[in-house]
């Protein structure tokens, strides 16, 4: 078994909220609140030839490279059927050591659950133990990822070079 990742120490103890939900296909998903910097819109992302499926490309933040994972490609989830325009696709900046951001196809609420309404799923459960609970909320159910086990340690390391090789092409661009 792949131990799992601990490079992305994140905040995730959400407990009872407030979780932000959105949407990867058909499947809801939360994020504790805490555990997020900021929603942007879908800007233009940098995608070098030879990235994996998985990253959608780099987003450009001041100068400094943040990789975006596809979550849809991560999980194996059939594509979505967006808006042409993708007008409704964000990306979640996750608070984080080493920045990263994730590419979902829409952000539906920031929202408290109900007293009760968490219910814990075994780290056995699922790959690495990415999902750590599942919400009851009034218009259904939703799984919390834990953002610091979304990736397993193999997939971090490459990830860490990718967005090394990034930072240096960005820095030819602007040495002068």
């Amino acid at each position: 078994m792949t131990e799992p990742t601990t490079a992305r120490t994140l905040p995730t103890d959400g407990q009872d909220g407030p979780y932000l939900m959105f949407a990867l296909g058909t499947l809801r998903c939360a994020l504790p609140r805490v555990a997020v910097r900021e929603l942007l819109p879908l800007p233009r992302l940098s995608r070098p030839p030879s990235l994996p499926a998985a990253v959608a490309g780099f987003l450009n933040l001041g100068g400094q490279p943040v990789p975006v994972l596809a979550l849809e490609q991560l999980f194996g989830l059939p594509p979505a059927v967006v808006e042409a325009d993708g007008v409704y696709r964000h990306l979640v900046l996750l608070r984080a050591e080493k920045p990263v951001a994730l590419l979902v196809d829409r952000v539906l609420d920031l929202a408290t659950p109900p007293p009760g309404s968490r219910r814990p799923v075994p780290p056995d459960q699922t790959l690495n133990g990415c999902v750590i609970a599942t919400l009851a909320m009034p218009d259904g159910f939703a799984s919390v990822l834990d953002p610091g086990r979304i990736l397993l340690a193999q997939e971090q390391a490459m990830l860490d070079d990718l967005t090394r090789r990034e930072r240096e092409r960005l820095d030819a661009w602007t040495a002068g």
